[in-house]
């Protein structure tokens, strides 16, 4: 199945949005690059694989939000970091780097999807027993004082990781479109110091509101029962079209 249709839209509106820089003041090139940072995370990769990320850790919409805070701080890592010397020294990514990156994501997405797969057959989402299970753990850490609980150490470090990852795939794509929509390396600079944070806002935003819908009463049992499965059947067949594998 191709699902480049998902894209299509977000492009024609990158396309617009992109138009209104070419010789726009820096101020108006900020602007526009704040709203491009925000719509950035709707991409639908991102929200394939955070969505994964936050049906695997229980649906809970403040652990959504801090998850989807990490994604974007990996994102905005990987766009700070390589994405600066690259417009100073007016460089791109080499086209195999990005091109594998793509394809780690995808690959990364499909392991997300069959990891929530796995843990709905067990029986964590339909018995509430995940969501039981943490809340014993969180009870057990108040009296101890400690932590033990390996998923709230683990979930953050895989978002940050991912959020990396995909900042990696998309950097030169955005460097190149500052780049050419600006007149100086200095003004293409802060507008990607405008970008990477907004991308931070955005993604906590959306998986929190995910999170936050799908866990009302009225809906939360249709989210563990149907929605979940549906979920990661979809991330598994969009993570094996976009590794190429399918």
């Amino acid at each position: 199945m191709d699902f480049e249709f998902l894209f299509k839209p977000l492009e024609e509106l990158d396309a617009w949005l992109t138009g209104l820089l070419d010789g726009a003041p820096l101020l108006v090139a900020l602007g526009v690059a704040f709203v491009l940072g925000l719509r950035h995370a709707s991409d639908p990769d991102h929200l394939v694989a955070t969505t994964s990320l936050v049906a695997a850790d229980g649906g809970d919409a403040r652990g959504a939000v801090r998850l989807g805070a990490w994604w974007g701080l990996g994102h905005a890592f990987a766009l700070l970091t390589i994405g600066l010397p690259l417009i100073i020294f007016k460089s791109e990514l080499p086209a195999w780097l990005e091109s594998g990156a793509e394809k780690a994501i995808g690959v990364v997405i499909l392991l997300l999807a069959a990891r929530v797969i796995y843990k709905w057959l067990r029986g964590d989402f339909r018995t509430g027993r995940h969501r039981h299970a943490e809340e014993a753990h969180r009870h057990l850490r108040r009296g101890s004082g400690s932590d033990h609980g390996h998923r709230r150490v683990r979930s953050p470090q895989q978002a940050f990781a991912i959020g990396t990852l995909h900042g990696l795939a998309g950097t030169g794509a955005v460097v190149l479109l500052l780049i050419a929509a600006l007149p100086s390396q200095l003004e293409a600079a802060a507008a990607l110091a405008v970008f990477a944070p907004m991308s931070i806002a955005s993604m906590a935003l959306f998986t929190g509101a995910f999170a936050w819908v799908l866990t009302r009463p009225l809906i939360e049992p249709v989210y563990r029962a149907v929605l979940i499965p549906g979920l990661g059947l979809f991330g598994v067949m969009f993570g094996l079209w976009y590794s190429g594998l399918g």
